[in-house]
């Protein structure tokens, strides 16, 4: 394609991410207009395919800095993934296809929520892991059935972002030389030149990671071309160093911080459009040799996925075809639960859930952010990533979510991340992004509560139940013993649109009566009851079975009591009045009992016994009585 051709296309996206910015009079139309330029020639090296976005062997193109959107519904709508003209006029308005940051599921095309700065490369990361994991259990030396690249486009500000730092370092260890991070290197954030805060080599910091680095003019066609074609080609991870100019084309804005947030202005956008040789008194225009060309991509992504297609069909070997079906087709019914007869941790009948799970589902994989031997999250004899099925993402929290999130949107497969519950802090904001998105990420946290014991407060999680239980759409099971947590698994693998998170204790806790099993399903049911029931004790995880003692103990005084064990609050709330009224008696007095903040139990329980300080550093028994977690301490507080 001509460079007079590339021009006009790169000018077409810049105006109308510009005319887009101004008619919503909210945006940010700078970066989409200094990344023009590699949009097009970018447009030039994808393979994926306008009439099927989730082909599985579609080139993953990810945009860290969201805000950029009107560089992103530019190009979907010029692709041809069904955005139209008014599309792009609805920008971030109410209930449009183009809201202000991008949207898995919202906006056909995207491939992920890359909400706050930096996740994006991390998800970047993620695609890409997934893809070499992939690729190992099903390619050969003669039939590649999964050969795509991983592009990300990231600014100064992904970069500064210390998730990007953790993601990075992962890529680099693992060779991930089918990812290419083009970084907008325009030196410009809100607050103007980002020499007012990072003066960092970036060329050094990316060698120091493991990884391939390349340089180039944002702005010169040949050297972006050519700087991509190197990049695919190379045997380690790469990043492409765009000098770029920030809202380039804008006339007096060209290269400032004022062009970054907010829209130009409608002199500015006549200026501009004058000066690029274009009708500056049309707006949202594309001119019909534009269109043609980058609409090429439909019938182009097409006749790839149908030769991938056809290239399945004739695999040498029938073993490639027999495990990418099992991949993408998990038989839950092939899972053989295991049956606990001991008091024991659920963490640990949490890890041979999970050894059970990836037994039967050769999509189950994961990790732990180097706390496998405490969280109890090895898959035996599975082997190391890529090959094998377990993950050792170091300690990265954050960036261990943020990936972990994109391997579950990659496709086929299953994959859970695992930490300390106090440590999920770290995570947070990828967990969000998980709700939101509805991300079927499992996510396994234990040494649950002040249970954790001698680490003291800093270790102690005390208001993170609470926390994640505010989230919507996200599923917290905290299980009092390992057949609930048989239980919370099940259900957990049904919520193909929610993540869950599985809370477990540390210290053992003792087998619970098992008379009511299955009603889990429902978040919450009556373990114990009495006929003439006064109190009712509400519990999760190690608590139910204090709470049961505390019951066995009123009982010796007269007093009946129901204990109602809720391992999932989430899904609880969610049922109808008149089961939770079945299982809490209205005129009952209501006791929640919870080793947390539990300040959410208030919508049912009269009364919460729950921790109003961090902890303290002792023994888990100690702690326990001394913060009012024993029978005669609750009895007295009943009284």
């Amino acid at each position: 394609m001509s460079n007079v051709m590339r021009q006009k296309m790169a000018d077409t996206i810049r105006f109308l991410a510009a005319d887009m910015v101004q008619r919503a009079n909210s945006g940010h139309p700078g970066a989409p207009m200094g990344l023009a330029d590699i949009a097009v020639v970018l447009s030039e090296h994808l393979k994926h395919n306008p009439k099927n976005p989730s082909w599985l062997n579609r080139d993953r193109v990810v945009f860290s800095g969201g805000h950029a959107t009107g560089l992103i519904y530019s190009l979907y709508y010029l692709w041809g993934y069904g955005l139209e003209i008014d599309d792009l006029k609805n920008f971030r308005q109410l209930d449009s296809k183009t809201p202000g940051h991008p949207e898995s599921g919202h906006t056909k095309g995207i491939e992920i929520t890359t909400g706050p700065l930096g996740q994006g490369v991390a998800n970047a990361v993620g695609f890409a892991m997934a893809s070499k994991f992939m690729g190992a259990q099903i390619n050969s030396d003669t039939a590649k059935v999964i050969d795509h690249n991983v592009y990300c486009l990231c600014g100064d500000g992904d970069l500064e972002e210390g998730i990007s730092y953790e993601a990075c370092s992962i890529a680099g260890h693992n060779k991930l030389d089918n990812l290419i991070l083009i970084y907008d290197s325009n030196r410009i954030t809100i607050e103007g030149s980002t020499d007012l805060s990072i003066s960092e080599n970036i060329r050094l910091r990316f060698e120091a990671q493991g990884w391939d680095v390349l340089e180039c003019d944002g702005h010169n066609y040949d050297e972006i071309d050519t700087t991509i074609t190197t990049a695919k080609e190379n045997k380690k991870p790469t990043i492409i160093i765009a000098n770029t100019i920030i809202a380039k084309g804008a006339g007096k804005l060209e290269g400032s911080h004022h062009s970054h947030g907010a829209p130009l202005g409608a002199d500015i956008i006549v200026q501009a459009k004058e000066a690029a040789g274009f009708d500056a008194t049309k707006s949202f225009h594309v001119d019909e040799d534009v269109m043609a060309r980058f609409r090429c991509a439909i019938e182009s992504g097409d006749l790839l996925e149908r030769e991938w297609l056809h290239s399945l069909k004739t695999l040498p070997l029938m073993e490639q075809n027999e495990t990418l079906e099992a991949l993408q087709n998990p038989d839950f019914s092939r899972i053989t639960w295991p049956t606990f007869d001991k008091a024991d941790a659920t963490r640990s009948t949490n890890g041979k859930i999970l050894n059970a799970i990836a037994k039967a589902l050769p999509s189950f994989l994961g990790g732990s952010a180097d706390l496998s031997p405490s969280n109890k999250t090895e898959l035996i004899d599975m082997g190391v990533y890529p090959k094998g099925r377990n993950i050792y993402f170091g300690i990265r929290e954050h960036a261990m979510a943020s990936i972990t999130n994109a391997i579950a949107l990659y496709g086929p497969l299953m994959p859970f991340s695992a930490t300390f519950f106090v440590f999920s802090d770290y995570l947070k904001p990828a967990a969000r992004i998980a709700a939101l998105s509805g991300i079927q990420q499992f996510f396994i946290w234990t040494h649950d509560s002040i249970g954790v014991g001698e680490d003291g407060p800093t270790h102690q999680p005390i208001e993170h139940l609470s926390q994640f239980r505010a989230l919507p759409n996200f599923y917290v099971w905290r299980p009092a013993d390992g057949a609930e947590n048989v239980e919370a698994w099940k259900i957990a693998l049904e919520m193909k649109s929610s993540p869950s998170a599985f809370v477990c204790s540390r210290q053992n806790l003792s087998i619970l009566p098992p008379a009511v099993r299955g009603s889990a399903s429902k978040g919450g049911y009556l373990l114990a009851s009495d006929t003439d029931a006064t109190i009712t004790l509400i519990a999760s995880g190690s608590e139910v079975e204090l709470a049961l003692k505390v019951r066995d103990a009123l009982n010796a005084k007269g007093v009946e009591a129901d204990v109602v064990s809720v391992p999932c609050y989430d899904l609880f709330i969610e049922q109808d009045k008149t089961y939770i009224e079945s299982i809490i008696k209205p005129n009952s007095k209501k006791i929640a009992i919870e080793a947390a903040r539990g300040l959410e139990w208030y919508r049912f329980a009269d009364e919460v016994i729950g921790m109003d300080t961090f902890g303290a550093s002792a023994p888990a028994d100690k702690l326990f009585e001394k913060f009012g977690f024993s029978v005669e301490s609750i009895i007295e507080k009943i009284i």
